[in-house]
């Protein structure tokens, strides 16, 4: 293969004010998973740069469960779609899928033998089903509340005991299969948000928007206490995970905290603070082996330090809207790559993920360079441009609204590049043409001089060298001119099948990297238009919104999937 894909920086969870996050865990400990727009990401607990990426879901993906044998996830979406898929093959078959409710579902159950499954959620008709995985066929109903259900979870073990939390304030208890309602649990003020067996069946725990968490005899259904006297914490409760041992629990709060408990005693045993700010709601959480997470309302995955509680061991950051820009920095002997999202959120991409502190734009950001300055220079739809210092990490408040203007050019420009030399300035039009202008001092002059290309210009840049400007249109063509032959053209390019929206140059000065609406990257070769490597689905069923080059043989790309991915290319 001409190329190998080096490393997935996937997608934080998409979060919403004041919903929950469930989070999955595979049974051996080694993965978790979550969902954003209509992805399932899987990462390794250990090493969160090991991805993969499910995007099969025509609608938004809201929640997946690994099957307790480990060998299938369940997928459930905004439409009320279930999906039930293969973990152990790249391709990921689909092994089933069904419409048990008509509405968002909100959380997904298995039973320990991965035979039943019950989804709840939204639904016209009803807010749950419980169903055998491989036929569909009911084993039994979730019935019993009046408003949708958050949350389902089965006993783990025989006699089976199913258990679903409500908006309508309520739990529900029932006994099966075939799965039938026993009594309502009626402790909670609010909404009920979260409800968990203990993994030895011996406990059941309920949180609510109140504040409270009430625990339950497993088998029986029966009230036998309650965390944290009064109240649990002092905002609402959004998930609730289960040490290994059955022991001991965490809970995720909107007051900012997650809080490690002693079931037995009742207590707190460790709170950990996780900010001031509204993004630093907590609102998912899963303890998986020795790992706890948590999930902020920002997206972040916090793995907590049970003898640090005031600062996570580490924190994954990155993006939770469509990646519109990056580019990328060397600096102190590495590589940095930044990204700019939908949202405003600029993100730098090391092993880690990090962002900078402060107020960045409030916009999408379009356009990003980093200068010989360590500065990095963003251009947003808010109509401001930052030049922002890489070794503070903080946005910079200094602001400029104004460049150097054209005025009545009689097309509109889509794209300006300005040759190394800086000496001339390209302009890319929607008439088809590029313009190429004198730069003298702020001004630009029109030198009378036009390239004439297949259709509106997307995207273009000139080589490092100078040697080449690179051009691709909406009539799916790339075209290379030779500077130093008065902009003759040097080849064309055909390949992509829907309109190209990005290009970049590789560091040789021998080939460019396009990406487009087609899903597809081609890497062209300057001096031989058949020469050319193909990445397919570079991003399966998102297209590819910016390239960049670490060097000859790396090229990173973005998407709207808020991934982005490290590619080995071999010539």
């Amino acid at each position: 293969m001409p190329f190998e894909l080096k490393h997935v920086f996937a997608s934080l969870p998409q979060m919403e004010r004041g919903v929950a996050k469930v989070i999955g865990g595979d049974p051996k400990g080694n993965n978790f998973l979550y969902t954003n727009g209509k992805c399932v990401v899987i990462r390794n607990i250990e090493n969160p740069a090991i991805a993969d990426i499910y995007t099969e879901h025509a609608h938004q993906v809201t929640v997946a469960k690994y099957a307790p044998s480990g060998f299938y996830i369940a997928s459930g979406d905004v439409s009320g779609k279930i999906r039930i898929w293969d973990t152990t093959q790249k391709e990921h078959m689909l092994k089933y899928e069904y419409t048990p409710i008509s509405g968002k579902v909100k959380d997904i159950a298995w039973t320990e033998d991965s035979k039943r499954i019950a989804v709840v959620g939204d639904g016209r008709e009803k807010f749950g089903a419980v169903f055998l995985w491989d036929s569909g066929s009911s084993v039994g109903e979730v019935s019993g509340h009046a408003k949708l259900i958050n949350s389902v979870d089965i006993r783990q073990k025989r006699p089976y005991r199913l258990a679903t939390a409500s908006d309508d304030t309520c739990g529900s208890f029932f006994e099966g299969p075939p799965f039938k309602f026993k009594f309502t649990l009626r402790d909670h003020s609010q909404f009920v948000n979260c409800i968990r067996f203990s993994p030895d069946g011996s406990r059941l725990v309920t949180a609510g928007a109140d504040g409270q968490i009430f625990v339950y005899d497993g088998t029986t259904g029966e009230r036998v206490g309650s965390l944290g006297g009064e109240k649990a914490h002092k905002g609402g409760i959004y998930a609730l995970s289960w040490s290994p041992d059955s022991s001991q629990l965490i809970s995720a709060s909107g007051d900012k905290t997650v809080k490690l408990w002693d079931v037995g005693a009742g207590t707190a045993v460790t709170t950990f603070n996780m900010g001031s700010d509204v993004s630093d709601q907590q609102l998912g959480c899963l303890w998986q082996k020795d790992h706890l997470l948590s999930i902020s309302l920002s997206g972040y995955i916090n793995y907590l330090d049970k003898n640090n509680p005031d600062r996570p061991i580490r924190t994954i950051k990155g993006h939770t809207k469509s990646i519109q820009c990056l580019t990328v920095h060397k600096g102190d002997g590495r590589s940095y790559i930044y990204s700019g999202s939908h949202d405003g959120h600029i993100n730098i991409l090391t092993w880690s993920n990090d962002s900078f502190s402060g107020k960045g734009h409030s916009n999408q950001v379009s356009k990003m360079q980093a200068d010989e300055a360590n500065d990095l220079v963003t251009c947003s739809m808010d109509d401001t441009l930052r030049y922002t210092s890489l070794s503070k990490k903080e946005y910079s408040v200094i602001t400029f609204y104004f460049f150097f203007t054209l005025d009545n050019l009689g097309y509109e420009a889509e794209v300006g590049v300005i040759h190394p030399g800086g000496t001339t300035a390209a302009v890319g039009g929607n008439d088809g043409k590029v313009h190429l202008y004198s730069i003298q001092g702020n001004t630009l002059k029109d030198e009378g001089k036009t390239l004439e290309n297949k259709g509106s210009i997307t995207d273009m840049a000139y080589s490092s060298d100078g040697a080449y400007l690179a051009v691709i249109d909406d009539k799916k063509v790339a075209t290379a001119y030779s500077v130093a032959d008065g902009y003759s053209v040097k080849n064309e390019f055909y390949g992509h099948h829907a309109k190209p929206v990005s290009l970049a140059w590789s560091p040789d000065n021998e080939h460019f990297a396009t990406g487009g609406m087609d899903m597809m990257v081609y890497i062209w070769t300057v001096g031989d238009a058949d020469t050319r490597i193909k990445l397919p689905d570079a991003h399966r069923l998102h297209h590819v919104s910016s390239l960049a080059w670490i060097d000859a043989h790396t090229l990173v790309t973005t998407s709207h999937d808020a991934t982005v991915k490290q590619w080995t290319i071999k010539y």
